[in-house]
């Protein structure tokens, strides 16, 4: 069983192509393959309009409220409104990483989700934010090299990144933590703290 997945989309993600049907929160929910589960879908397929809704539901089957916020254009509406924790597409854009001090100012965590995978600069991202790991995306890239010089520099979270019911696992994520001698950061629950990747 995973310490953490905070980076898991659910049939709420309505637009996302990559999203299958079985993926709800009751399967995640009798799945559990985390001690802390969270659920961030796309902020465009929920907005404000859904926001009740969704922290209802999500909350309901006791998971971690979040959501994927795609670069700047969604960041004031989001800020605005409570979630447990954000996960951000900073795509390397001046106003992008401007977003990322508007999430930082709610006091929740900021996750930057796949960096490799939006060219971010980590080199200009706070070190207050969380860098993320996760299955999805981890092998299209050199992740030795764009990691190297920042694994003193900045937490870690391990994610799957899952659209469907398969993906919920973090055996490609760990592997490569466990390569760099990153630690993985838990950020919810009794257990928050940083661990060794086993």
């Amino acid at each position: 069983m995973c310490n953490q997945d905070l980076h898991i989309h659910t049939v709420f993600s309505v637009g996302d192509g990559v999203i299958v049907p079985q993926q709800t929160l009751e399967l995640i929910s009798e799945i559990n393959h985390a001690k802390i589960i969270g659920i961030s879908d796309h902020f465009e397929y929920i907005g404000a309009v859904n926001f009740k809704d969704y922290r209802k539901r999500v909350s309901s089957f006791g998971f971690k409220v979040g959501i994927e916020v795609d670069g700047k254009n969604y960041v004031r509406e989001a800020a605005g409104l409570d979630f447990d924790y954000y996960i951000y597409h900073c795509w390397d854009a001046k106003n992008d990483y401007k977003g990322i001090d508007s999430l930082l100012s709610t006091g929740k965590p900021v996750i930057i989700a796949h960096p490799y995978m939006t060219d971010t600069k980590l080199s200009r991202i706070p070190t207050e934010c969380y860098l993320e790991i996760n299955n999805r995306y981890i092998f299209r890239y050199d992740w030795y090299s764009y990691l190297k010089d920042f694994t003193d520099k900045f937490k870690f979270v391990l994610s799957s990144d899952a659209h469907q019911p398969h993906w919920l696992n973090q055996n490609a994520a760990r592997y490569v933590a466990d390569q760099m001698g990153i630690s993985e950061t838990i950020l919810f629950g009794n257990e928050a703290a940083s661990e060794e990747v086993a």
